[in-house]
């Protein structure tokens, strides 16, 4: 037996593989590998096929009168070996841009190269609002290419995840996201700092905070300490004034689709948090809470600080409770508060995060689009756009369906 390499391409139609792999009946080939792609109506297959010795000739007439009734060409390149090493090592490496430049990907694909690994597979998981390409990359060594990309990431401008492929992808999945700046556009205490006059003031402590300049427990009973004498209706007018972050519901909403059980975890306080987890069907949720006497805030917060140990322990309480292993679990977070839960978890994301998260993240997102995060877990805007519908939102959008 011989293994012949056949390349197919051309435009598609509907039953060009059937009747391409039809004709090889009689001739005794036998299908040892194969792969298809369709780009804009355009079909590219190639089929590795072994066949008795002296058999080359007869698979390729057979195969090309085929391929000739859909105007298709067939290249037939020399003996290929069925034991490729480069499928070795398999990762994925996921790049999104908007836009993503040509001299961008050519960077990716550089590093790549530099480390002898090889791209086997390129697929578009979305184009629009972001242009996002899975690679599956073989070869290169899993640790030394996401640093190698992280750098050329930061000199591209544009956001390059490298993930392992394997089981660990399988099965149930929990998702941790931060609340402030993550899940919301806004930081909560600031909000209620405005009430209090003293917005700028908490404002500057809140980001030497999210930086880790300063220590996050202290500077919360600092920042909280501020709040002291405010009327507890306040609450009320900053959980109405909260913004979502653009892309959370369809976050949300394609992860439950999915069958993902979804946490939130705040370093802000119950009683914003709490009606917003209820609000979005979260499974589970954690954060401070103020203390409220006499229908005042008096500027202390009830038991310990939800800081970023304490969120980390409830990454793995969460993921116990599910029966999900951390090595399935992803976090998202934005500031130094939540490096704990990023190492810990299987995935831990950047989202426009402060420079200590995304040394410590396994990716970034540097756009303002929350479900962007969907694709780093290999899920189409195909399939974010048929839960959008399922949910009565436009697909594609970030509103509701007239």
């Amino acid at each position: 037996m011989e293994s012949v390499l056949f390349t197919v391409t051309g435009p598609d139609r509907p039953g060009v593989t059937a009747r391409l792999l039809g004709s090889l009946h009689a001739t005794g080939a036998e299908v040892q590998d194969a792969e298809q792609i369709v780009i804009r109506g355009q079909l590219v297959l190639c089929l590795l096929l072994a066949m008795p010795a002296g058999g080359r000739n007869e698979v390729a007439a057979s195969l090309a009168a085929a391929a000739a009734e859909f105007g298709l060409d067939v290249r037939v390149d020399s003996d290929s070996p069925l034991d490729d090493p480069r499928r070795r090592g398999r990762v994925n490496v996921t790049v999104m841009g908007e836009p993503l430049c040509p001299e961008s990907l050519a960077g990716v694909a550089a590093r790549v190269a530099d480390l002898g690994g090889n791209i086997d597979r390129i697929e578009r998981l979305a184009a629009y609002p972001l242009v996002v390409l899975r690679l599956q990359v073989s070869g290169a060594q899993e640790a030394a290419l996401r640093d190698a990309l992280a750098a050329e990431s930061a000199r591209g401008g544009l956001d390059v995840a490298v993930q392992d492929i394997g089981l660990a992808r399988r099965g149930n999945h929990l998702v941790v996201m931060d609340v402030d700046s993550t899940l919301i556009q806004d930081e909560v205490i600031e909000l209620l700092a405005a009430h209090a006059g003293c917005e700028e003031q908490v404002r500057e402590v809140t980001t030497a905070a999210m930086r880790g300049e300063l220590d996050f427990t202290e500077s919360l009973h600092a920042r909280v300490a501020l709040l002291a004498g405010l009327d507890e209706s306040v609450l009320q007018d900053v959980r109405a004034s909260v913004r979502l972050t653009p892309g959370a519901r369809t976050l949300r909403r394609t992860l439950n689709r999915l069958g993902y059980r979804i946490a939130v975890v705040s370093g802000g306080f119950s009683q914003i948090v709490a009606p917003l987890a209820d609000e979005l069907a979260i499974d589970f949720w954690l954060a401070n809470e103020l203390e409220i006497v006499d229908g005042t805030l008096t500027g202390r917060v009830i038991g310990p600080v939800v800081d970023g140990r304490a969120k980390a322990a409830a990454l793995r309480r969460f993921a116990n409770e599910s029966g999900v292993p951390l090595a399935q679990t992803v976090a998202i977070g934005d500031g130094a508060n939540d490096i704990d839960m990023i190492r810990l978890a299987g995935m831990g994301i950047a989202f426009n995060a402060k420079p200590a998260l995304r040394q410590a993240a396994d990716a970034s997102v540097n756009v303002p689009y929350l479900d962007a995060v969907l694709h780093l877990l290999g899920i189409t805007r195909e399939e974010i756009d048929a839960a959008d519908a399922a949910g009565g939102f436009d697909p594609g959008s970030h509103t509701p369906a007239a």
